[in-house]
């Protein structure tokens, strides 16, 4: 076994908007992407919603955020705050 190192692959990371920061420790982010429709390819954009954990409770509602994927820190959460790119005004 040569490689039996603990690497971490390059995790999913994106960005996204605080939504509630209601719960300790937690916080919900709305994420935006673009999608294609398959038949007749106009984009659209959705979104989607994601638990995150916060340790020292930093975000507030309205900052953009950096979040990366992690292991199941709960029943939903499975994401943890990188940093906050910007502070809402």
């Amino acid at each position: 076994m040569e490689n039996s190192g603990k690497k971490r692959g390059r995790r999913n990371e994106v960005i996204g908007v605080v939504v509630s920061n209601k719960m300790n420790k937690t916080i919900s982010v709305k994420i935006f992407r673009t999608v294609k429709h398959e038949k007749y390819g106009k984009f659209f954009r959705t979104s989607s919603q994601f638990k995150v954990h916060d340790e020292k409770n930093i975000a507030q509602v309205g900052d953009r955020v950096r979040i990366f994927e992690t292991r199941p820190l709960s029943k939903t959460k499975t994401w943890q705050l990188a940093e906050v790119v910007e502070r809402a005004k």
